[in-house]
């Protein structure tokens, strides 16, 4: 029900007080109630939203999240399990004409529910708490030579820090597993796991396409006629290249393995150098004429 308003879902709004949201609630689940609504798909899924919804918006916490974070957000904190945990069944169809919340809900949620000792009346078995997801910028560098990042996210409405290791070669979109640190699991199921979405902030000096990297150089046009050598930049320093008389503008230098090697290869990429050909804007009187004195030799 991610996608789905719980007010909405409920016909309630924000300012809608405690009891104003159960009696919504209360009405629609005698509605739309699976022993009234017998063999009904869109009833019993209507059903399950109305009682997801009371399940957060009946609970202060759940509901200040939800209002806080809205239903994307919450839900990258809030699994099911997480939901539904706390939510009193007992009480939330107490006196209603349907028939009791506990095997009903069971039925349509599954899981396991059972009866127990504690409050509500349910436990469920051990189950697994949801996976969150979290995207992290870092640096270019950072991204093809590995760091470690401090990360801060909330999980189980509750905010935490840790340090990530981000390995060498990570790319835009890489997603990095740190077990457990995900929704909270249900009667002693293990927590879920969280996984950190990569996002690579752009580098003024390199540009990345997998492993190869690429940088941009000009030469004068005396250069790209005779040939010169050429510093350029690589992620170990510089290195010095030889650029071949007669180049043309858009050639590009290939310097093997000079470039980063991807988390799904067994080797580094290669760093491309881009020539182009620097044409002033002006000149002056001596410039000018020995243009002249090149144009009329046919350059």
């Amino acid at each position: 029900m991610a996608s789905t308003d719980y007010y909405k879902a409920l016909g309630v709004d924000k300012n809608s007080s405690a009891d104003e949201i159960k009696k919504a609630f209360r009405k629609l689940a005698v509605k739309y109630h699976p022993d009234r609504n017998p063999n009904d798909k869109t009833a019993e899924d209507k059903f399950k939203d109305i009682n997801e919804a009371y399940a957060v918006l009946s609970d202060p916490k759940k509901k200040e999240e939800y209002d806080t974070y809205g239903s994307s957000g919450f839900h990258k904190q809030y699994s099911q399990e997480d939901i539904f945990r706390g939510f009193d069944f007992s009480n939330a169809y107490k006196d209603m004409g349907a028939g009791g919340g506990e095997d009903i809900f069971s039925r349509l949620f599954g899981g396991g529910f059972a009866r127990g000792g504690g409050r509500g009346g349910f436990r469920s078995m051990p189950q697994q708490g949801g996976d969150l997801e979290m995207e992290t910028e870092i640096g270019f560098r950072d991204a093809a030579q590995g760091a470690e990042k401090q990360v801060a996210f909330r999980r189980n409405g509750q905010r935490e820090e840790l340090k990530v290791r981000i390995p060498a070669g990570v790319d835009n979109g890489s997603r990095i597993r740190i077990t457990g640190k995900g929704g909270q699991g249900m009667s002693g199921g293990p927590d879920g796991d969280l996984f950190l979405i990569i996002r690579i902030l752009p580098d003024p000096v390199f540009t990345r396409d997998g492993g190869d990297l690429f940088v941009d150089r000009a030469i004068p046009f005396s250069a790209a006629c005779l040939g010169t050598s050429l510093d350029v930049p690589t992620l170990e320093g510089d290195k010095r290249i030889k650029v071949p008389a007669g180049i043309q503008p858009g050639t590009k230098i290939r310097l093997k393995g000079c470039g980063i090697k991807p988390l799904s290869s067994n080797s580094k990429g290669d760093l491309y150098v881009k020539v182009a050909v620097h044409v002033p804007e002006t000149l002056n009187a001596e410039q000018k004429k020995l243009v002249e004195e090149i144009a009329k030799n046919g350059l």
